[in-house]
């Protein structure tokens, strides 16, 4: 018996596509390992996953040197392929606001134009630099009143050492053995 013709069409089943990939993978590098071989050539095979693992293979010349040299042979061919994709993703200016204007008309409700949409920017902008300097400003006096409660109780520990030196002294104490004490 032969074998059958496969169709080539997505397989469905996870495992199975998982097993048919890493066979037909390994296949494929196989095949470019002996293509180098035969004829002498620099071969380099680069597949991404489904799930996005790069796997690679070269024979010949490293992968960097063959990289390299496709680059050189073909790098006009690149800058332009690059230019003309990147030309295809931008549109011109007037395109580009016309396109806002239709979205903001399609999903305004309110009739809104773009300048009372600026406007309401700008009175939001407003609006939050005063919230931060109202905000900055009862910081700084919670601050002032924190500082101001700590010197009270700075003084009044003060006045506390005070009044007990004096009462050891007032008891009879010697004051050189209360001099080291307040070092």
């Amino acid at each position: 018996m032969g074998r059958r013709k496969v169709e080539i069409k997505r397989i469905e089943d996870k495992s199975s596509r998982q097993v048919t990939f890493c066979k037909r993978r390994n296949g494929l590098i196989e095949k470019a390992r002996q293509l180098s071989v035969l004829c002498g050539s620099s071969v380099a095979v680069l597949i991404v996953s489904s799930i996005g693992k790069v796997y690679s293979s070269s024979s010949g010349d490293s992968m960097a040197k063959i990289l390299k040299h496709y680059e050189v042979q073909h790098a006009d061919k690149l800058k332009t392929l690059d230019l003309t994709e990147k030309t295809q993703n931008y549109l011109s200016l007037n395109e580009l606001l016309e396109t806002v204007q239709r979205k903001l008309e399609a999903a305004n409700v309110d009739n809104i134009t773009v300048q009372s949409l600026i406007s309401l920017e700008e009175q939001s902008k407003t609006a939050l630099s005063l919230t931060r300097a109202r905000k900055t400003e009862l910081m700084m006096q919670l601050v002032k009143s924190f500082q101001e409660k700590m010197g009270k109780e700075k003084e009044f520990l003060e006045t506390e050492d005070e009044r007990a030196m004096l009462l050891e002294y007032s008891s009879g104490s010697n004051l050189r053995e209360t001099l080291p004490l307040l070092k």
